[in-house]
């Protein structure tokens, strides 16, 4: 089974809306995905949840699927996002000096893609 984390580090919602499509395509695949939000991906945690936003039904259907790993708890502090991705349920990834870490991936045999 091809097993892949896609790592966001963009944060132009016309980027984002590709991560979701495309993990949502693979998982429709059968294939292992997940997505982990990384940098200035984090700021849009309010654009996600938002249901005026375009991406929501696509976020929706990502987190429904149980596809978003999580998202960095340094990058959602800095970008002022952190207390929106815990009161909306966000797994904070936090293993390398606050960071969020590949290397956890990896050793499960995941293929990593940043976006």
């Amino acid at each position: 089974m091809n097993k892949i984390a896609l790592f966001a580090f963009r944060g132009e919602s016309m980027c984002f809306i590709h991560v979701l499509l495309n993990a949502i395509q693979m998982n429709e695949k059968g294939m292992e995905v997940k997505i982990v939000l990384e940098g200035e991906a984090t700021k849009l945690v309010p654009e996600l949840i938002s249901e005026q936003s375009f991406l929501n039904n696509f976020f929706k259907k990502a987190w429904n699927n149980n596809l978003i790993a999580g998202i960095c708890k340094a990058c959602a502090q800095k970008m002022g996002t952190l207390d929106s991705a815990l009161s909306y349920g966000f797994n904070i990834l936090e293993d390398i000096s606050g960071h969020a870490g590949m290397s956890q991936f990896i050793e499960k045999d995941y293929k990593v893609i940043t976006l």
